[in-house]
C-alpha cells in the first residue's frame, strides 16, 4: 500500500503527463473558477480523498486538471460521476471504452482521459468526446473545401463552430504550454471564426428571419 505521499506522487505524475510549467495569476484564476480543489470535494461527497489519489495512480480515475500554483490538485465538479454510472471506479474502463465500435479507439480515448488533459470540455464523457471529434472533423472537411460566398455553406460552417462552442471551455493559457501550441478553441473555433466572419444578416440575428 503507498504511504502518505499520495499528493506528491499524484503532483509528479501530473508533470510527468504535462511538464513542468509554471501558472501564472490568470491561470489560477481560470482554474479556481472552473474547477474545484480535490480535497474540498472528497469532504463535500464524504470520500476519501487518500483513496481518490490511490485510484488516479492506478488507472481508476482521471489524473487533475491542473495543479494551482500552490500546489492544489484542482478537479471537475463531476469527477466522481462516469465511475458511479458504471457502478464503480473498477467498472469505469469497460464501460467507457464500450462507447466505442473500435476498442482501440476507446482504448486511446481512456488513456486520454486518464491523462486529466480533457480540460477542453465543459462536461467530460464518452458522448461529448465523440461529439467534438466529430465537429472538428467535419469543421477541417468544411474549411478545407471553402465556399465563402454560399450562404449555406457558410451557416453550415457556422453551426458546427457554435456548437463546438457550446462544449468547450475559454482554456487557459497555461494550456498552451502543456499542449505544446494551440488549443482546439484557437483552431476550431477562433481562428475558424476570423477567417470566415459570420455574413452580416446572420450576425444581427432575427433579421435573417425576416
Amino acid at each position: 500500500m503507498r504511504t502518505s505521499t499520495h499528493a506528491a506522487e499524484v503532483a509528479q505524475r501530473f508533470r510527468e503527463v504535462n511538464g513542468d510549467h509554471p501558472m501564472t495569476e490568470a491561470d489560477d484564476a481560470y482554474v479556481t473558477a472552473r474547477f474545484t480543489p480535490l480535497e474540498g470535494l472528497c469532504t463535500e461527497l464524504g470520500r476519501d480523498v487518500a483513496q481518490a489519489r490511490r485510484q488516479m495512480l492506478d488507472g481508476l480515475l482521471p489524473l487533475p486538471g491542473y495543479l494551482r500554483s500552490d500546489g492544489t490538485e484542482m478537479v471537475p465538479r463531476d469527477l466522481f460521476d462516469l465511475a458511479a454510472r458504471a457502478g464503480g471506479a473498477e467498472r469505469l474502463r469497460g464501460w467507457f471504452v464500450a462507447h466505442w465500435q473500435d476498442p482501440a479507439e476507446g482504448a486511446a480515448e481512456w488513456e486520454a482521459y486518464l491523462s486529466g488533459r480533457y480540460v477542453c470540455l465543459h462536461r467530460v464523457a464518452p458522448d461529448t468526446i465523440r461529439r467534438k471529434d466529430e465537429l472538428t472533423a467535419a469543421i477541417t472537411e468544411a474549411v478545407g473545401r471553402p465556399r465563402p460566398d454560399s450562404p449555406p455553406w457558410s451557416a453550415a460552417l457556422h453551426a458546427l463552430v457554435d456548437e463546438l462552442d457550446a462544449l468547450e471551455p475559454e482554456f487557459a493559457p497555461y494550456d498552451r504550454l502543456r499542449f505544446g501550441g494551440p488549443t482546439s478553441r484557437d483552431v476550431f473555433i477562433d481562428a475558424v471564426r476570423a477567417r470566415f466572419p459570420r455574413p452580416a444578416r446572420a450576425a444581427r440575428g432575427g433579421d435573417a428571419l425576416r
